[in-house]
């Protein structure tokens, strides 16, 4: 290597710039310093005769300098010998000080560094001993600083624009370092007071001797009084000591919370970033709501509890009126709930999740408005939907329901847990409630209390005597050994006020007055008595009533047993070690009921999909309104023979019975078409448009039933069965025929009866068959009527050995009678004289037959009909010639067919009306009969309890277990992937 500056080095360069650059120095060899002839005899052509020596020099060159190079053109007026040197002085100038400027970044970071150490070695022997007040700070903290990564720290660190953003009040920091300055120059060590107090557990268990812990900062101030009390007996200095200790603790105390409410402002600003450094709270936040989502799950697949969940929860139970959801509204800092005063509020289930998020709002989960809980209109607007929701879940005639509303709230310092509020136990059923409200809520809270990883938060009224509590009663029995209880006391401050006694309630907070026992005892003030007071207001209330009592100062409480904020840390502590400890398990759990039921569905299903009762509604629905779209395939043709043979159906007997017969019987072509007339016109006025439009009506249900049926019978699925017959009947029900056609219709059967006008013999001829096959069929139906009257004939007797009864002998007599009188008068009238009637009867009577009159009349009545139907259908066969008279207007003439042209008449009005039906079904009732059809699958559709009745069996429950525990699964594995990246991060 050539060293930089160095005349060889110079020389040599200069020489292979010039070979290179073409640039000619006249140097003699022998003047070369000796390393530079090295060089030019390496790198000349002399010893290598492959190379060029110019591009040789030229490359070596580079590669010891790594500069680029170009041609240089020396100024004018000044040699080339002297602008090297000038280069090459630069060129050592700037290396020097690249190096200089190296070496003082190297020792200033090394300097830095060790400052930076001695000051930090400075700051920690000036502060306190916090090693025991480890009680304060959770425990993922001291996880996180052993698997901390100082680089990824580095580089997560924001920008000084962020940091200059987030930094806090700089006065009030001093502000506070100064009071801490005086607090330790003071008399009393803060060292011995966190020292003391970082024995304070969280939780204790004062009921159970067995678990009772020692306080760890009750045995250090018993410590520093034995001492002092070695050193002097005085009492009055004993109590002196203790009330500068309470004061201090209250500063202490103060201090921090002025830097907890700085902490809470800063933490906010942290979490309204987008991804800088709050990457932590992103996965807590997401993981309470994994979680809340899996709970809303199980919710909605067994509102029973008959599954097994064992999913952890806190349980909110408490006796009415003792402040369950006030303790719930100071834990979740909003008041969301509705008031009442001594009224039943809470009428069913309320799940609440609770996260932390940067602006303090709340959220159904069926609903996607947002309210804002720091703006008092919509606080009102979210306890009016809470109360709305309360109502329509409870059934009537029913006080509670179990049916669970979902509500989320975030905000910021929010604990993260998931609460269940129950409504309040009662021991007396009053006016207006169900009978079996209180069982009701006894078996709710039982259902919800008896999950053994559910934890119970027992709430009890301490303005009132404890032996009026039902719920402690309920709690033991279900938490015996208090593993997972957590026993509040409300209203504090009216309990001092009120008890004669204050040391009641220090039997309380130690579980000696209730038998049962609990994980830890609180005692909260949950306000003054107001329903207007803000969250905020309570807070400073509550903090300062515990300052000033003297439950607090005597001892009788502990710092770590009071207020709702302590409660909420708790609670929400445990339950995520809860959480922690039992989800893995019941994630097991559910996978194993997922293969039970996946076994069973391919042993009994193994060519179906697993369709659930919503999708399996669907398909239905499809179905159904395809089989509505078919009616609108029908062909005209086949509307106007279903519709035109079933209108005859309905009026045939009216026809035949009070129109033909009446008029026909009066044997006089005249009084016929006069009677005919008449009574066509009252029939259509009246009863003809109604008759009609009930026709349609029902062939329009019974083509739509068919319809069904023949696409049922095709899919022998008999799941839809009942959904479709459900659907039927209510579409039906819900349509009204369109009434306005009545009149429209009424004048088009009218015309239609009014013409007699028989234009062709066809026509003529198809007149005379409809007669012919209305009157056969009357016929025989009289025939049946008669041989009924008179019992079997004689070949009947003889073979089927049948004998007649005493009145089927009469009616046979008073037959026979009858008959000879229509043989001798074969014209004679329908109706029978009297004279007539007595000469049967006597003819009936000598021959030893009694007969009453009545009877005589009514069977008359039969043969007449019988006689008078045969004559006309003789008639009806003369007429099948008489078109001839009928067209040239032969009035003289005896073969008279007015009854032929009454039929057709009747005929022409079916056709005009089966024709004007079918319009109106296919124009416009098909289409209504669709709408209704969909309505009734909507409001179906919205009604689980509806689909749940329609659509069932087993293969229907299996498929719907399958989606529910498979959802299940996923967001438990979900949320256990998120627990344990929290873990880890931790």
């Amino acid at each position: 290597m050539l060293r930089v500056g160095s005349s060889a080095a110079c020389v040599a360069c200069r020489s292979l710039i010039s070979n290179n650059m073409g640039v000619k120095f006249r140097i003699p060899l022998q003047k070369l310093h000796p390393l530079s002839r090295a060089i030019h005899h390496r790198y000349s052509g002399n010893n290598n005769p492959h190379r060029t020596p110019h591009r040789t020099a030229a490359r070596y060159f580079t590669s010891m300098s790594r500069l680029p190079m170009r041609p240089l053109k020396p100024p004018p007026g000044s040699g080339g010998h002297r602008h090297q040197q000038q280069r090459n002085f630069w060129v050592a100038r700037l290396a020097a000080r690249l190096l200089r400027l190296r070496y003082i970044l190297l020792g200033t970071a090394v300097g830095g560094g060790y400052t930076a150490k001695k000051t930090y070695e400075e700051w920690k022997d000036m502060l306190p001993d916090f090693s025991e007040y480890n009680w304060v700070i959770p425990d993922f903290v001291w996880e996180l600083s052993e698997h901390i990564d100082l680089d990824k720290l580095a580089k997560a660190l924001p920008e000084m624009e962020e940091i200059a953003k987030l930094l806090p009040d700089f006065e009030k920091i001093g502000e506070n370092f100064t009071f801490l300055k005086g607090l330790l120059s003071s008399g009393v060590s803060l060292g011995s007071e966190v020292k003391g107090a970082s024995g304070l557990h969280l939780l204790e268990n004062s009921g159970d001797p067995a678990l009772k812990a020692t306080d760890s900062s009750t045995g250090a101030a018993h410590d520093a009084s034995d001492k002092q009390y070695k050193k002097s007996s005085d009492k009055e200095k004993i109590d002196q000591l203790q009330e500068e200790l309470l004061r201090t603790q209250l500063k202490y105390q103060r201090m921090l919370e002025r830097l907890e409410k700085e902490n809470k402002e800063l933490r906010k600003v942290v979490l309204q970033k987008d991804d800088k450094g709050i990457h932590q709270r992103k996965v807590k936040k997401s993981l309470i709501d994994l979680y809340s989502e899996v709970l809303d799950i199980l919710s909605d697949y067994d509102s029973n509890y008959n599954t097994q969940d064992h999913l952890p929860r806190v349980v909110v139970v408490g006796d009415q009126s003792a402040g369950k959801t006030s303790v719930l509204e100071m834990i979740a800092q909003a008041r969301i709930f509705p008031r009442g005063s001594g009224e039943m509020m809470t009428r069913s289930p309320v799940k609440v999740t609770l996260s932390e998020g940067p602006h303090h709002v709340a959220m159904f989960k069926d609903s996607g408005r947002e309210f804002d809980l720091c703006k008092e209109e919509d606080l009102a607007a979210l306890r009016h939907e809470i109360e709305l929701r309360m109502r329509k879940s409870v059934k009537e005639g029913q006080t509670v329901s179990s049916e669970t509303i979902s509500l989320s709230v975030k905000g910021p310092g929010i604990q993260r847990m998931v609460l269940v509020d129950l409504p309040g136990v009662i021991s007396t059923v009053t006016t207006g409630m169900a009978s079996d409200t209180k069982e009701t809520i006894f078996s709710m809270s039982k259902a919800y209390m008896q999950n053994p990883n559910a934890i119970i938060l027992c709430i009890q009224d301490g303005s009132v005597d404890a032996e009026r509590s039902i719920v402690t009663d309920l709690v033991s029995q279900m938490d015996p050994h208090g593993r997972r209880t957590i026993f509040v006391l409300t209203k504090v401050d009216l309990a001092e006020k009120n008890l004669a006694s204050p040391s009641r309630i220090q039997q309380i907070v130690e579980g000696k007055l209730f038998p049962m026992k609990a994980l830890g005892y609180f005692a909260v003030v949950t306000g003054k008595g107001g329903t207007g007071e803000s969250i905020d207001a309570i807070k400073d209330y509550e903090e300062d009533f515990f300052q000033n009592s003297r439950l607090l100062r005597d001892g009788m409480l502990k710092a770590h047993q009071v207020t709702t904020k302590n409660l909420s840390l708790a609670v929400s502590d445990c339950f995520w070690k809860m959480v922690r400890e039992s989800v893995e398990q019941q994630a097991d759990v559910f996978k194993a009921s997922r293969f039970n039921l996946e076994t069973e569905w391919k042993n009994n299903y193994p060519r179906l999909r697993e369709l659930d009762r919503n999708e399996l509604f669907e398909k239905a629905k499809n179905e159904i309104l395809d089989e509505v779209i078919s009616l609108s395939q029908v062909t005209p043709q086949l509307w106007e023979s279903i519709l035109q043979k079933k209108l005859w159906e309905r009026v045939s007997t009216h026809v035949i019975e009070n129109i033909y017969l009446p008029a026909a019987q009066t044997m006089d072509s005249g009084t016929f078409n006069t009677t005919v007339d008449i009574k066509l016109k009252q029939w259509t006025d009246k009863q003809l448009p109604h008759k009609a439009l009930e026709v349609a009506w029902e062939t329009l249900q019974e083509e739509f039933a068919r319809f069904m049926a023949e696409y049922k019978g095709k899919d022998q699925d008999d799941i839809f069965d009942k959904l479709k017959e459900a659907v039927k009947d209510e579409s039906i029900k819900r349509h009204k025929w369109n009434e306005r056609a009545m009149d429209s219709l009424r004048v088009i059967q009218h015309n239609a009866l009014e013409d007699r006008s028989i234009t062709d013999k066809p026509q003529w001829d198809a007149a005379i068959q409809f007669m012919e096959e209305t009157l056969e069929s009357r016929l025989k139906d009289n025939e049946s009527v008669i041989k009924d009257m008179v019992g079997p004939d004689w070949t009947e007797r003889w073979l089927k050995w049948v004998n007649r009864t005493p009145e089927q002998h009469i009616r046979n007599e008073t037959k026979n009678e009858l008959d000879r009188l229509l043989k001798l008068h074969d014209d004679h009238t329908a109706y029978l004289a009297s004279d007539e009637v007595t000469t049967v009867r006597k003819n009936l009577e000598g021959r030893g037959v009694e007969v009453d009159p009545v009877l005589i009349k009514d069977t008359w009545h039969q043969l007449y009909r019988r006689h008078f139907l045969q004559k006309a259908l003789t008639h009806c066969s003369l007429c099948k010639r008489g078109f001839y008279y009928y067209q040239r207007h032969f009035v003289d003439s005896e073969l008279e067919c007015n009854d032929v042209v009454l039929f057709w008449r009747i005929q022409r009005m079916l056709v005009i009306t089966a024709n004007t039906l079918r319009q109106q079904l296919t124009n416009t009732e098909v289409r209504r009969l669709e709408k209704n059809v969909k309505e009734v699958l909507d409001d179906f559709g919205e009604d689980l309890e509806k689909k749940t009745q329609l659509i069932t069996g087993r293969r229907v429950q299996l498929a719907e277990d399958l989606k529910k525990v498979r959802e299940i699964q996923e967001k438990l594995e979900a949320f256990i992937e998120a627990l344990h990246k929290e873990k880890l991060l931790h």
